[in-house]
């Protein structure tokens, strides 16, 4: 199984690149797993950017998948289908 993620300013940054395909060998895969699989691919920095002092993925991130947010669905437990596109998205700052 194959996910697209896709990462905006900070995360672009931190991980180099726009957009990151991943390989799943099982089927059920959801994006706290796809956020397991960054973790351990980008480390510290990413870990200190997505996840508060306690482990839980900070509040001001959104997670669409194919455009439609998580929290609509069913949050970081949401299944993710074989080439679905998730985007992280950061807060965005404006004046």
């Amino acid at each position: 199984m194959q996910v697209s993620v896709r990462f905006f300013t900070s995360l672009r940054e931190l991980t180099g690149k726009r957009e990151e395909k991943l390989e799943f060998s099982e089927e059920d895969v959801t994006v706290n797993k796809v956020l397991e699989r960054l973790k351990e691919r980008y480390g510290k920095p990413f870990v200190a950017y997505v996840y508060d002092k306690d482990g839980k993925v900070k509040g001001f991130l959104q997670f669409l998948i194919n455009g439609r947010s998580a929290s609509t669905l069913n949050g970081l437990e949401t299944r993710l289908k074989n080439g679905d596109v998730l985007a992280i998205i950061p807060p965005v700052g404006g004046g």
